[in-house]
């Protein structure tokens, strides 16, 4: 069974940081299909009002429905 494409005004990017959880969406970090890894960090660092470094070693995930995860790297060990 294959996931439908969510409409861009409806994608969401799920996001973890510093221990909490957001769901923001797409038009609030002005991003959208084209955006690369570099911009969806840049963006978030704006949202949170932190350095861009930060995000460095995220993952960003992309999803087939058209929402993104970006999380911290899983550390294992």
């Amino acid at each position: 069974m294959s996931q439908e494409l969510i409409p861009l005004e409806k994608r969401v990017v799920h996001v973890r940081f510093e221990g909490q959880s957001r769901d923001i969406a797409f038009s609030v970090l002005d991003v959208g299909d084209l955006s690369g890894d570099q911009e969806m960090k840049r963006a978030l660092a704006l949202y949170f009002n932190t350095p861009e470094k930060k995000f460095v070693s995220y993952i960003i995930e992309r999803h087939v429905n058209g929402n993104i995860t970006v999380r911290p790297e899983a550390v294992f060990g």
